[in-house]
């Protein structure tokens, strides 16, 4: 066979065994590259993820306005300024988050990096969905209306001169909720849901 030499027991030639261990080494590192890439690839993906959400967890919020023909009431202003510099989300103090220009007037936002935003809003007309059929939930002597939308709960304060809206995550609580409940009830008074 000439100059072939072949691996003892075997059969096969030399070379042609060096290039298959070759070839399978190579055909090993690059599934194990593409593994490392790919979990690269994800890890990176991932971070950028996070960076993404804490930034729309910061800074001004921007808060869309929505009718609020009360907003510069009287009422409202006692209101807002009754409202805390921290609001207490899972047992953690979160501060006030600015608003983007234009900030719609008589509303106030609370959220940091690990709290998406809860938003007190003031003097807003009344929803559609109040009726005088709807159930209303009683919480620390005020009447609110809740309205779901999208993973999202809006609370609507309806037995006081002025509607208040609180609107946060679902997996937010009730905290925000029973404090602001308090604090309506010693800032305005009651009147008949349907007067």
């Amino acid at each position: 066979m000439g100059n072939v030499v072949e691996h003892e027991g075997s059969g096969v030639p030399k070379p042609v065994l060096i290039i298959a261990i070759a070839l399978g080494v190579l055909l090993a590192a690059g599934v194990a590259g593409v593994g490392v890439y790919g979990w690269y690839g994800e890890h990176r993906l991932r971070e950028e993820a996070r960076a993404a959400e804490a930034a729309r967890r910061t800074g001004p919020l921007a808060a869309p306005p929505i009718p609020a023909p009360k907003a510069q009431s009287a009422e409202c202003a006692s209101v807002m300024s009754a409202l805390p510099a921290e609001l207490t989300i899972g047992g953690a103090p979160v501060p006030r988050r600015p608003l983007a220009e234009p900030a719609p007037a008589a509303t106030v936002a609370w959220g940091d990096a690990e709290h998406d935003p809860v938003t007190v809003r003031c003097g807003i007309d009344a929803p559609a969905e109040l009726t005088p059929t709807s159930q209303l939930m009683d919480v620390s002597g005020v009447s609110w209306l809740e309205i779901n939308q999208g993973g999202d709960s809006s609370w609507l304060a309806v037995d006081r001169p002025v509607y208040v809206a609180l609107s946060a995550p679902a997996d937010t609580g009730t905290g925000p909720l029973q404090d602001l409940s308090s604090l309506i009830k010693a800032t305005l008074p009651e009147q008949p849901v349907f007067p």
